[in-house]
């Protein structure tokens, strides 16, 4: 591994513009290490390809290789970055108390808020083929739980009063929390934007230099959240 040898290869990010690739992406230019984004074309179903498929069996993106090193999973690419690149501050120090509740916080994400909003945006992976109406309320469902979950991250912003969701440190966490408040930008009522903490919160995080870096690169469009 390249922080075991202390040889650097070109690292690789395999995304598609505004999917789970971002937290890495916005890692990788807070970091400030080379790296290439290999774009993964979803609209051609690229990520379904037998060649993709080799580099994550499950089809989906994002994707980081390092030579011959191929990991997925966002979070555990996170986590990768942060203790590979650890003078880029972007985890706690590894046996304390913050990083437990950074593991905590790095795992409701991926495992609660992001599994919700999955319902939401595919409720049809979850009901028998051809069921408008049951995908309609697994939807209206995951909608309601993604509400009171938002209000969670709301709180918890509101009752240790720091600009981060961890407190005074930017870490890891808060791209990741950024990206999938943004993916709720498009809800009929109730987006993350619309909260006290969290609109704030969210400008905070898309004013850092990197983070303009990646919506530009990935040419998103406004509204970013």
């Amino acid at each position: 591994m390249y922080f075991e040898t202390g040889e650097l290869s070109m690292l690789q990010l395999h995304y598609y513009p505004g999917t789970a690739a971002m937290t890495p992406h916005i890692l990788l230019e807070e970091i400030g290490v080379p790296f290439e984004l290999v774009l993964v074309d979803r609209m051609a179903d690229a990520h379904k390809a037998p060649d993709y498929l080799k580099l994550n069996p499950n089809g989906l993106i994002p994707v980081l290789t390092d030579g011959d090193f191929v990991l997925y999973e966002t979070a555990a690419i996170c986590l990768h970055l942060c203790d590979g690149f650890p003078a880029a501050g972007l985890a706690p120090t590894l046996g304390t108390a913050e990083r437990a509740h950074f593991y905590k916080w790095l795992i409701w994400l991926t495992n609660t808020l992001q599994a919700a909003l999955i319902l939401y945006f595919y409720p049809e992976r979850c009901v028998a083929d051809g069921n408008a109406a049951a995908a309609a309320e697994v939807k209206a469902q995951a909608q309601r739980k993604i509400g009171g979950l938002l209000d969670q991250l709301d709180d918890e912003l509101a009752r240790h009063g720091g600009p981060w969701l961890l407190g005074e440190s930017y870490t890891a966490l808060d791209p990741f929390a950024m990206m999938l408040c943004r993916w709720t930008r498009g809800f009929s009522s109730a987006p993350a934007r619309d909260r006290t903490q969290l609109g704030p919160y969210l400008q905070r995080v898309l004013a850092r230099p990197a983070v303009q870096r990646v919506f530009t690169a990935e040419r998103l469009a406004q509204p970013w959240v």
